[in-house]
């Protein structure tokens, strides 16, 4: 993974010459989200120590997660609004993680938009916007996490610092889970990174055990009552969707999170190469679209679904009634095919 000596330099410039910095995640933060908040944030800490970071997301995140920002630090939008507001106005740089535009963080986006403050972007999906002071942005790795640890390593090179513990931990986790634990969208730097956080002292099985390994028995229960009634297969298109009503979720005392990689589970069915997760919320539908083989989500995605994101992981939003669901699924796929 390449990122340019300028690029380098330039986020040195930007970020040393700070007394603020606001590192900001994606609504919904999953693990490369809440991951590259956590790593960068322990750099900058680390390496900066005069700098005031903050992380902040728009939404909470998964209890799994917890354990990745031990400290408690992250604000949440929705329950300090007028604390996280504060640390925009305040801010002389705001650092973007894991998303490609301002409007993909809601009202957040607004207000960061409004701010003087310099604008770094760092992500991986492909069609950034172009209003930031840098962006550093590439498709062509496994996660954010990705992204920010090449960048970190060139940064911590030249000023002599290494990452820490902490800073480690947390990129690896995103690593890990944004590539469903390296079955999708690896390339061959997402192997390497991994080899040297290991030999750097990453605790592999026990990451895989905090992250993979501890959820409910209602979330499992979950899992097995969406497998049995709710998953529909269309043989002609060689597709499949699972809807996730708030009824399902008051069944089972859904938190956060606890719907985390079910819209995989359909793709290992044989003849299935498109899988799509509706979940009900307050305000919409939200959306999630895997793909295997040559099918691009991210088309589907733009196209029908207000969202959009990699070839064959993306994602969106719906207004409608969760009754018209799996018709407007349909109809996207006849159109499509």
């Amino acid at each position: 993974m390449t990122i340019t000596t300028a690029k380098v330099e330039k986020f040195m410039n930007l970020v040393s010459g700070a007394g603020r910095v606001l590192l900001v995640g994606h609504t919904n933060p999953d693990g490369d989200s809440i991951g590259s908040l956590t790593g960068t944030k322990a750099f900058l800490r680390s390496a900066f120590p005069k700098i005031v970071t903050t992380a902040v997301v728009p939404t909470d995140y998964p209890d799994f997660l917890k354990f990745v920002d031990a400290r408690g630090e992250i604000l949440n939008f929705l329950s300090v609004p007028s604390r996280v507001r504060m640390e925009v106005k305040k801010a002389d740089v705001i650092v973007c993680l894991d998303f490609n535009a301002l409007s993909r963080i809601d009202s957040l986006g607004g207000l960061i938009e409004k701010s003087k403050a310099k604008k770094i972007l760092i992500d991986h999906h492909p069609q950034p916007d172009t209003n930031f002071d840098l962006t550093i942005s590439s498709a062509k790795v496994s996660s954010t996490c990705e992204l920010t640890y090449w960048l970190l390593k060139k940064v911590g090179a030249k000023i002599g610092k290494k990452m820490n513990e902490e800073c480690r931990n947390s990129l690896y986790v995103g690593l890990m889970t944004d590539t469903n634990n390296y079955s999708n969208s690896v390339f061959p730097s997402t192997f390497k990174m991994a080899a040297e956080l290991m030999d750097a002292g990453v605790d592999k099985e026990g990451i895989q055990y905090r992250v993979l390994s501890c959820f409910s028995e209602d979330r499992m229960r979950l899992m097995g009552f969406m497998l049995l009634n709710k998953m529909k297969i269309f043989p002609k298109y060689k597709a499949a969707c699972m809807i996730l009503d708030k009824k399902t979720k008051d069944k089972f005392n859904f938190k956060d999170g606890d719907a985390e990689g079910f819209v995989n589970l359909p793709l290992n069915i044989a003849g299935v190469e498109i899988s799509a997760l509706f979940t009900e919320s307050e305000r919409f539908i939200r959306v999630s679209l895997r793909s295997k083989g040559d099918f691009s989500v991210n088309m589907l995605g733009r196209k029908y679904y207000n969202g959009g994101g990699h070839e064959r992981a993306a994602g969106g939003r719906l207004y409608i009634p969760v009754g018209n669901l799996e018709k407007y699924f349909l109809d996207s796929l006849r159109h499509t095919f």
